[in-house]
């Protein structure tokens, strides 16, 4: 298999969300969740795995609008020459505009909330970078990490994993209705030394923004 086909059926794999698990094991979970032991496995509108729970009275018509708050890094990480400040701030923010862009097509985003507000709390609970082909591999669910091994001939890529903690909770009495934990792959590094930059791990943004848009609309069917 030459080096080129491999990496070709690599990004058809990680396209199709077989090649990576996206559900987040127990023992990584970051505590920024109010109850983890109501999680159970389930799928997402797009037909990916992942924890989550809905609380069965919450009713979403009963929003007329959203409320997000700005996604954090939690807990908050140190920056490194291989995942720099400005690669910190350009994923929450991109964080902040895709739930934006992809909300605002079903319900009103608001700039703050009130008694019908639906209050989402997003948070990047692990950005890291292992080494492709090499377990078990080195992880640290909520920190930065980049796994620096290498091997006798050579290094190898280094494959970008993001999971993200989000809660949705009723403004009128701060209460948690709804709670979901993912992750997801992003593009492949080179090597070591690649620095990582906010565009690496923008596809999966962009694919848990646009599940809490379908997830929305599938509540809302369900009234």
């Amino acid at each position: 298999m030459t080096k080129c086909f491999a990496a070709s059926l690599l990004a058809t794999c990680m396209l199709v969300s077989g090649c990576t698990s996206t559900l987040v094991k127990p023992d990584q979970y970051s505590g920024f969740l109010q109850d983890y032991s109501r999680l159970s496995e389930q799928q997402s509108p797009s037909g990916v795995k992942v924890a989550r729970w809905v609380d069965p009275n919450l009713d979403v018509s009963r929003y007329t609008q959203v409320y997000i708050e700005p996604s954090k890094f939690y807990p908050a990480p140190q920056p490194n020459s291989r995942i720099p400040q400005a690669t910190l701030q350009g994923i929450t923010s991109y964080y902040d505009q895709a739930l934006k862009r992809e909300l605002s097509k079903v319900i009103r985003v608001s700039n703050s909330p009130s008694n019908d507000t639906l209050v989402i709390r997003p948070a990047i609970t692990a950005v890291s970078a292992e080494t492709e082909g090499l377990k078990p591999y080195e992880v640290i669910p909520i920190a930065l990490v980049v796994a620096a091994a290498t091997t006798a001939a050579g290094e190898r890529d280094q494959q970008v994993e993001i999971a993200t903690e989000a809660s949705f909770v009723d403004a009128s009495n701060g209460k948690v209705v709804a709670e979901v934990v993912r992750k997801g792959t992003g593009t492949d590094l080179e090597n070591k030394k690649q620095v990582l930059s906010a565009d690496d791990v923008k596809p999966v943004i962009d694919s848990w923004a646009n599940d809490m848009r379908l997830s929305v609309e599938q509540l809302r069917a369900k009234r």
